[in-house]
């Protein structure tokens, strides 16, 4: 006799199959779709090796717990896209998985994968059956003696205040040229700039909340020249979208992350430059300006929202004038 579980594990392997050949696909949307195909179908495994796994349901409450607990919703985005993937490859109950398992799973899923993107997949598996562990489903954590690869430690070079000018040089559109200044000016997250609706702006302080990791709100400033150009760029808009950046186009929807990095690397290339320009890059900038500049090291972390100071210092590059002119002060 066939079981739902059976239909369930099928269902769950497709899903994981098709997220690595289409990495952008709605796994949700293609689950349904999936579900609705075999409704009518009796489906059981074909050799008796194959167990049905308890993981789609484990998964599933891993994801509310997190959700509750203020995680952001591209961080569980992630760990749906990452289990599910894994969950494609599990020939036995969660409770049966050892570490060889999760080792072996690693080396042929991160083949060629940079040290970051390694120890990405390691902190998902640390969190998930720490969290298994925690609850009691499992009663040993098979992900406690994995190990985190060695990152080399690279420099992250900020923009240059020419480079910065360039690429307000070459914006083209009043959107462009306010969604450049805001992210030059508030060293916001991506994620945080799509968020921004346009009822945040205290247009007399000059400043915005927003939300960041961990659900944790902070207050931002913007430039004069940023509420000039913002402005502008509201008085263009036609629409009735709450959201301060929405699409050019009919029906104006709330300007996602992938639509601001296509429109930052459109400039830039307008911009003729040879390196990659991104959103992210803008937030490095702020740091580095800010603290070259002078301002204290505690109000640059609290205006990026960092848990400590040492955060901030990877973003931030401190500029050889300012260590010589530090050293030559106290020597």
């Amino acid at each position: 006799m066939y079981s739902a579980s059976s239909k369930d594990e099928v269902v769950i392997k497709l899903v994981g199959k098709l997220s690595l050949e289409f990495p952008e696909m709605d796994q949700l949307k293609a689950r349904s779709v999936i579900e609705e195909i075999l409704y009518k179908y009796n489906i059981g495994p074909t050799e008796t090796a194959l167990v049905a796994s308890d993981i789609e349901e484990k998964i599933q409450i891993f994801l509310k717990s997190k959700e509750l607990e203020g995680v952001s919703p591209n961080t569980i985005k992630n760990y749906r896209y990452q289990l599910l993937i894994f969950a494609s490859h599990l020939r036995k109950p969660l409770v049966a998985v050892t570490t060889m398992d999760l080792r072996m799973y690693l080396a042929a899923r991160c083949k060629g994968l940079k040290p970051s993107s390694v120890n990405g997949q390691i902190s998902i598996f640390k969190s998930f059956f720490g969290w298994l562990n925690e609850e009691d489903y499992i009663p040993k954590n098979p992900a406690k003696k994995l190990k985190q690869t060695k990152e080399p430690k690279r420099i992250r070079h900020a923009m240059s205040d020419e480079e910065i000018e360039l690429l307000r040089q070459a914006c083209e559109t009043e959107r462009e040229k306010a969604l450049v200044e805001f992210l030059i000016s508030t060293g916001c997250r991506l994620s945080e700039a799509v968020g921004v609706n346009k009822d945040n702006i205290n247009w007399h302080d000059m400043s915005l909340f927003v939300v960041g990791k961990g659900s944790k709100e902070r207050k931002v400033y913007f430039s004069i020249k940023a509420k000039i150009l913002l402005k502008k760029y509201l008085d263009t808009r036609q629409d009735t979208n709450e959201a301060l950046f929405v699409a050019g186009k009919y029906p104006y929807e709330r300007l996602g992350g992938r639509s601001i990095e296509r429109e930052i690397s459109k400039i830039a290339k307008r911009a003729n430059f040879d390196k990659s320009i991104y959103p992210h890059l803008f937030r490095h900038s702020f740091a580095t300006h800010n603290i070259n500049s002078g301002m204290p090291l505690h109000i640059v972390q609290s205006l990026m929202g960092h848990e400590t100071p040492d955060t901030t210092l990877i973003y931030a590059r401190i500029n050889d004038e300012n260590i010589k002119h530090e050293y030559r002060r106290i020597s």
